[in-house]
C-alpha cells in the first residue's frame, strides 16, 4: 500500500509515500505489516499525519532516527483480513494476479502477471505464449471469476 521513503524527523518518525490514489487510506489501519520480499515486521501505528501527498508516522519501538532510517525503502502494507471488501464489479490487483485469461473464442492468452496504472485506466499484463495488455475496462473485460480462476476478454491472439 506504500513505501517508507526516509525518516522525518529526529523522534522515530518516518515519511511514508502511499501507492494508492487516496493517500489517506494507510490512515484508517492500527498497525502496519514493514518489510521486502517474505520477511515483514507488524508494527503498531502510533500516530499519523497527512503531509500532502505523503504520510509522516509514529510506529511503536522506532523511537530514533537511526531506526527510522533502517527501515528506509520498506513496503508498507497490511493484513488482508484487514481490508474492505471491494465493491460489486471492483477487485483487488493482488486478487487478478495469477487468474488465466481467456478471450470470447475461448482460447487461453495467457495468466495475468501483473497491472499497470496508465492514468486513463488500469491495464492488465498477460503473459502466455507473447504479452498482451489489455485495458481493465467494460468494453475489453467480460466477465472476472475470482473462485473459477479465470477473466474473459474481447481480445483477438493477434492484438
Amino acid at each position: 500500500m506504500g513505501r517508507i521513503a526516509a525518516p522525518f524527523g529526529i523522534k522515530g518518525w518516518v515519511k511514508v509515500q502511499p501507492y494508492s490514489e487516496d493517500p489517506g487510506a494507510l490512515m484508517d489501519f492500527e498497525s502496519w505489516r514493514v518489510g521486502r520480499g517474505e520477511q515483514h515486521t507488524q508494527y503498531a501505528v502510533e500516530e499519523i499525519q497527512d503531509h500532502g501527498n505523503a504520510l509522516v508516522a509514529k510506529l511503536a519501538g522506532i523511537d530514533d532516527r537511526d531506526a527510522a532510517y533502517a527501515l528506509r525503502g520498506q513496503e508498507v502494507s497490511v493484513a488482508r483480513n484487514e481490508l474492505p471488501a471491494p465493491e460489486e464489479n471492483e477487485f483487488y490487483w493482488s486478487d487478478l494476479i495469477g487468474l488465466k485469461v481467456f478471450n470470447r473464442e475461448g482460447i487461453e492468452l495467457g495468466k495475468v502477471t501483473s497491472l499497470m496504472e496508465t492514468g486513463a485506466h488500469d491495464v492488465l499484463v498477460v503473459k502466455g505464449t507473447r504479452e498482451y495488455l489489455i485495458p481493465f475496462v467494460a468494453a475489453f473485460v467480460g466477465k472476472v471469476d475470482l473462485a473459477g480462476g479465470t477473466i474473459e476478454v474481447d481480445w483477438g491472439e493477434d492484438y
